[in-house]
């Protein structure tokens, strides 16, 4: 890619975009980076506001992706020349309740900015790719034998989110069949870390941890979950940009399958043991019991997601480094500070 890419990053002041923003405009000074985001309840809009005071080599641009008209003007005036698309509505419980905003943002606004790339492009260059973000949801879930998700897994989402998420993948694998539109997917598994929205299971156990609050935990917590650290995460969406083959998806996984309630049980350990009593002993059943509140499971509820990732490792030599305790201690002191 040239040295000074314009580059649209969508959903820049999300939990996943605004790393994904720093970690851009750190390590690639040279590009020209626009931050697009409407600033929904889980955007953080501090973070977006200081960008371009932290970065010369950022702009930023309060556009909702649904206005079609709106987005192709940006195009058309911006001339981008490859687009890191994570502008999503996520939240599987919202989307069961309020189906509709999930597939006029993640299905319509992913189709207006396919759109505004054809447009612009007409005739592709080497350096115009269109990279869409995805989740490991799409795939629908596993039972405990079966083999982790591959990238030519069949899809059968479970729920309006993840039904949302695989027609929007459809339509980029579409928008390359039809138009020749250079694109590149990749589904990845449960992200966490820093800056991630209350709503998530980790920062809401960990916020309920610190506030003397019970950890509610969908049925008996014994679905299964794929941990991604969200800095592993970002290592893995800059080598898909710049050494993925075009037209190809990729997964991201963490290597870290763990129920639910072990997760939780592992934030306790950490919140008991590193994070306020400091003896080193790890707590008995029933004080876990003591920070637990077993609630309605939820509608649908996939009980299993795994991911392969062995095309992206061996392809590229991208596999995650942050081990999920590690990550889990990082996520948890960042809340702990941000209390403070």
């Amino acid at each position: 890619m040239k040295k000074d890419l314009k580059l649209l990053i969508t959903g820049g002041a999300g939990f996943i975009g605004s790393h994904v923003v720093e970690f851009f405009a750190e390590n690639y000074p040279d590009y020209q980076i626009t931050v697009l985001d409407s600033i929904t309840y889980a955007a953080d809009e501090e973070f977006f506001k200081n960008l371009e005071g932290r970065y010369p080599n950022v702009v930023t641009m309060r556009e909702d992706i649904r206005d079609g008209k709106a987005i192709n003007k940006t195009f058309e005036y911006m001339k981008f020349d490859a687009v890191i698309h994570l502008a999503a509505e996520s939240h599987v419980d919202n989307s069961i309740d309020s189906p509709n905003i999930f597939v006029e943002t993640n299905v319509m606004g992913t189709l207006n900015l396919l759109n505004a790339a054809k447009n612009v492009w007409g005739k592709p260059t080497v350096d115009n790719v269109f990279y869409h973000i995805s989740t490991d949801e799409v795939y629908g879930h596993l039972g405990l034998d079966d083999h982790a998700f591959r990238e030519d897994t069949a899809y059968d989402p479970h729920s309006p989110y993840s039904a949302s998420k695989a027609s929007s993948d459809h339509m980029v694998r579409a928008f390359h069949a039809t138009h020749n539109l250079p694109i590149l997917i990749s589904n990845c598994s449960n992200n966490y870390g820093e800056r991630q929205h209350i709503e998530k299971l980790l920062p809401k156990a960990i916020t309920n941890l610190l506030t003397g609050k019970k950890i509610p935990v969908y049925g008996k917590g014994e679905n299964i979950r794929d941990w991604l650290y969200v800095g592993d995460h970002v290592e893995a969406i800059n080598t898909i940009l710049h050494y993925g083959r075009r037209g190809e998806t990729y997964n991201i996984g963490g290597d870290s399958e763990t129920r639910n309630i072990d997760i939780v049980k592992d934030l306790i350990e950490i919140h008991l043991v590193d994070g306020i009593n400091n003896d080193k002993e790890i707590p008995s059943a029933s004080t876990y019991q003591s920070y637990i509140e077993f609630v309605e499971d939820r509608k649908g509820h996939d009980f299993r997601y795994a991911i392969n990732h062995d095309k992206l490792t061996r392809e590229t030599g991208w596999k995650p480094s942050v081990e999920l305790r590690a990550g889990l201690k990082i996520t948890y002191d960042y809340y702990k500070n941000k209390l403070k």
